[in-house]
Order: C-alpha cells, then structure tokens, then sequence
C-alpha cells in the first residue's frame, strides 16, 4: 500500500506528470528573463515558453486564434475578468445554485451596482436542463454563467447544447471549466467565454490559469499596467492577450501547464477519461455496500466528472477527513467546497460532504484502500 494516497485531485492534482516538474525548473534555472520585456535572449527565450504554450492551449481547446487564450493566475481570476469585464449596469445574468463562490461572490458585488441574477436549481441529481434555463431568459438577459461540472457533486451540464440555444438569442455563455478540462473534450467555439485553471485536470503547476475570449466580445480589464507593447501609451492597450495581461506572467507555471497538456495529449484524453470513469465506477459501487454513507450526484459514470461527495449519518465530515488523513494517510477534502449554494441545494449545509476526487494518476487500489478506511470507520459506529 502506498505511503500516501491522495484523492483531492479537484482542489489540485497531485502528483502531476515527471514532465511538468522538469520544464518548471529549467524554466527557473536556465530560461530565467521576462516575456516581452526585452530584447535579450533570456527574455526572448520566456517570451517563446509563453507563445508556444498560448499555441497548444488553443489547438487543445478548438480555439482558432490563439490570441484569444488569455493567462491568468488560476480560474477564479479568469472567472472574474470575465464577469466583471463585460457586465453593465441593467443588465440580467443566469446562474445555478451549484456554482463555485468564484462565480458567485464576484455577481453578488456586481447586483449592488446594478446587475440582475437569476439563480436556477437543478434536480436532485445536479442536473441542469435547458427548459429551466430558457423560462430564466429575459430582453435584458446578457449572460449565462455555468459550471461545466459541479465540484461537489461532479454532475456534467450539457454546455455546448446550451451555448447553441443561447447564440441563436445573442446571449454569452461563460463556463468555468474548473473540473473538467483535461478530463473531458472542449471545443471552446461552441461557447463565448471559458475559464478554466490550470492546475487540476490539465496537469499544471499552481499559479497557471486560462481564460478564452470569442472573437467580438470586449471585456474591459481587471487590471492595468504594463504589458510589453505600446509602452509609450498611458492607455491600456486593446488588443488580446496583452489587454488582459497586465504585469510579469507566470513563466515558469505556463511552461508546465504546456507540458502538462502534452502530456494528456500524447496518453490520450479518451484514455484519461476511460480509467477515470472505471475508477469511479469502482468507487460507487464500493460506497453503495457501505451501511450509513449517502452517496450525492448522478448515479451514472457519464454523467460525472472525476469526483463524488457523500456523508455517513452520524459523524460530522469534518471527524471523517480526519481519521482518514490522520489513521490511513488519504487525503480527501471536507466541507463547503467554496460552494456553500451546492449544499444548501442538496441539503447538506452547513456542514458540508466528504469529497473524494479522482485523476490519472490514481488507480484501483487507491479506491479500494479508501474503501476499506471507510469500512473501518462507518464498523465503528455499530
């Protein structure tokens, strides 16, 4: 059995592919400059790092024009670029309750300047449907805002459907990819904005993230500074990505976001979400034989991304993670989830679920081990 195991892969994935450690160090060590701040090698060499891995993101994701694929620091930044850039005053936002504080914090600041939000639910499986969705749409309606999948719950939604019913009707779909990129195919061009970070299913160090923006749409940024064009200027620059990427990036996570993506192109996304799916199958049908543990979410493989929460009646998730961590050495996470909204939809506020999410780097005896703790634990109850 393994020191370690380690199943909180929806907050980061650990470990991440030998490859990514590499690329981040001789980044640190031997590339070193600043993109676009110079004319030197060293700077010329980052400024490559940076184009390169704005080339394989874009060819990842569909994205035509890779100036569109814009760095941030993680989702939650290219989440509130998106939304803070583009919503006026008067206009009408859709959201669902099983949304990411990174979605709903930032429209709670938006409302007292004026924005309207409709906040649909799903059923009771985290299903979002698109009739739901299309009572929720208003004349002033701007934007939809949707997890691709809940990372509580891990249900999908079914964004490129709703991002065709929406185009037709000229309103924006923004989704926060948070739990599905690298694990599920995107074609970016189905919807108008995604966000997604860079250090979960894609593989990439912290400090890395994405944002896409449709050709046509104007987001204003969320920061201003310099950007390594049109120095001479006092205005921010127009054009993407600079006009959204103000300040040094992140060099060396961008590098290893790239060779993560690599990475899960050269084993295959197909392959990645295969086992992951097994895993999972495995996972339920384990928890299903377990006397007290609530399972929440579909009950279908397809319908999940890699993760699931569930609670045992009787002890507090917060004592379960505990013992998990501390008697068996598995990592899971507990809690709210940055999603209080999720809970209070499945009935599980305050105190929250234990969740357990899955990567490519787990396998059969993780879950089986896991398990087996959870025997252990829900036996002493009896």
């Amino acid at each position: 059995m393994k020191g370690i195991i380690y199943l909180d892969n929806a907050a980061t994935t650990h470990p991440k592919p030998e490859r990514v450690y590499k690329r981040v160090e001789y980044i640190l060590r031997e590339v070193g400059g600043n993109p676009g701040r110079g004319g030197h090698r060293k700077s010329v060499e980052a400024g490559r790092v940076v184009f390169e891995a704005r080339q394989e993101v874009a060819r990842f994701f569909n994205i035509g024009d890779s100036s569109r694929v814009v760095f941030t620091k993680n989702g939650t930044e290219a989440l509130n670029i998106a939304i803070k850039g583009i919503l006026k005053e008067g206009d009408h936002v859709i959201t669902s309750t099983m949304e990411h504080n990174s979605v709903t914090r930032p429209l709670k600041g938006l409302e007292r300047r004026g924005i309207t939000v409709t906040t649909i639910a799903p059923d009771r499986e985290g299903h979002i449907s698109l009739s739901s969705l299309k009572e929720a749409i208003r004349p002033e309606t701007r934007m939809v805002i949707l997890t691709h999948a809940s990372n509580v719950i891990g249900t999908l939604v079914p964004v490129e459907e709703i991002g065709d019913y929406l185009r037709q009707r000229g309103i924006l779909l923004l989704v926060d990819a948070a739990q599905t990129a690298g694990l599920i195919p995107i074609d970016a061009e189905k919807v108008d904005l995604l966000a997604a970070p860079g250090h979960k299913g894609l593989f990439g160090p912290q400090g890395s993230g994405i944002l896409y923006v449709r050709e046509g749409i104007e987001v204003e940024p969320l920061i201003e500074g310099g950007t390594g064009v049109d120095s001479s200027q006092e205005d921010q620059p127009r054009m993407l990505p600079e006009a959204l990427e103000s300040g040094t990036l992140n060099t060396p996570a961008i590098g290893g976001l790239c060779e993560g993506i690599r990475f899960i192109n050269e084993v295959g996304i197909e392959r990645i979400r295969k086992k992951e799916k097994e895993l999972m199958a495995h996972l339920l049908e384990g928890l299903r034989g377990i006397k007290g543990v609530r399972v929440y979410g579909s009950p279908a493989v397809e319908d999940r991304a890699g993760l699931l929460s569930h609670t045992i009646d009787g002890m507090d998730p917060a004592e379960v993670g505990y013992l998990l961590d501390s008697r068996y050495s598995i990592m899971v996470r507990t809690g709210l989830h940055c999603s209080p909204s999720s809970h209070r939809t499945m009935g599980t506020f305050p105190g929250g679920t234990i969740r357990v999410s899955l990567s490519y780097m787990n396998d059969h005896d993780d879950v089986e081990a896991y398990l087996k703790a959870l025997r252990e634990i829900c036996s002493s109850l009896a």
